[in-house]
């Protein structure tokens, strides 16, 4: 098993003031221990360079998910030669409240904005932050091939936003759809068209509570409204051939991609809980998303029999592609 390590970063989102105009990074890597003087004193490993350039998995969190919750996430794709990068930034929430946000301009979601800016404005910031990065991993990342990873909010800002960065060549979300709030001034029961020119993997969980919980927000009522997830799917993103998927997994809940789940802030109030172990389902929820990820950032043959091994592993309740 390879070593992996991480390393910190910043990154400045412009139009905000302080102290919330700044996003920290970690990036995780895979590393050669060198047992050096330097490595010692500093705690910094170099960077295996064997797979270099490597392709960049951006993790976008949910709403008041700390970073650390995605860690795990992170290691599983760094080991599959994916450098994986999360990030926390504390902004502005909804009702001027502050807290760790994906980072969400809600003008751009309002129907004389949505379409023509990303609803996601931090993600060029890190991006860009990434470009500049010093470090065992600077000149190693390859940033014409990235991809998005959202959860929750995180999920359905990287749908609204892929495609006004042409860099990003895979979005993958769990527990994310694309119906937006009424309180935004949209029609009850309103699927936005996912903004991504490029495949798209959606995972839901069979035992997702907070999606079920939040109906009100988009005018609907929870016991009769079409699950927004597969209206998503369905209605917000185009054929394409075969490569976009959504996945339902069964037994998982909304925060099973989370771990440890932090249970004094976000929303794990609404959620229900999972039948079966959460370990498993996070580990074919990593293998999942690697094998994805690899599939359109690295290419092959080997990554595309993987990914549709995958989909017939006992622990996916159903599957869907077009």
């Amino acid at each position: 098993m390879s070593t992996i390590r991480s390393v910190w970063w910043a990154a400045t989102m412009p139009g905000h003031e302080p102290p919330f105009d700044t996003a920290h990074l970690r990036v995780y890597y895979s590393a050669v221990p060198d047992g050096s003087d330097r490595e010692r004193l500093s705690g910094v490993m170099a960077a295996d360079t064997s797979g270099a350039p490597y392709p960049v998995a951006l993790i976008v969190s949910g709403v008041n998910v700390g970073q650390e919750a995605y860690r795990w996430l992170a290691c599983a794709l760094a080991e599959r030669g994916i450098v994986a990068v999360t990030y926390d930034w504390v902004g502005t929430l909804f009702g001027g409240l502050h807290g760790i946000t994906p980072g969400v301009d809600l003008d751009a979601a309002k129907p004389d904005g949505y379409g023509t800016r990303p609803t996601c404005p931090s993600l060029r910031p890190v991006l860009d932050a990434l470009a500049a990065m010093t470090g065992p991993v600077a000149g190693l990342l390859d940033l014409d091939r990235v991809a998005l990873i959202g959860h929750s909010a995180g999920g359905t800002v990287a749908l609204q936003s892929a495609s006004f960065l042409p860099e990003i060549k895979a979005v993958a979300t769990y527990g994310a759809h694309t119906m937006v709030a009424t309180m935004l001034g949209w029609p009850a029961g309103t699927v936005l068209p996912a903004q991504a020119d490029c495949p798209v993997l959606l995972v839901a969980g069979e035992n997702d509570g907070v999606i079920n919980g939040s109906a009100d927000r988009y005018g609907e009522d929870a016991a009769t409204r079409r699950d927004p997830i597969t209206r998503t799917f369905d209605e917000a993103l185009p054929d394409r051939d075969g490569a976009n998927l959504l996945v339902r997994l069964a037994g998982a809940n909304h925060f099973g991609i989370v771990h440890p789940v932090d249970h004094t802030a976000a929303r794990a109030f609404l959620d229900l809980p999972a039948d079966g172990d959460p370990a498993e389902h996070r580990a074919l929820l990593a293998e999942l998303v690697g094998a994805f990820c690899r599939t359109h950032l690295r290419g092959g043959p080997d990554a595309q029999a993987e990914l549709d091994k995958l989909t017939e592993n006992p622990g996916v309740a159903a599957v869907r592609r077009r």
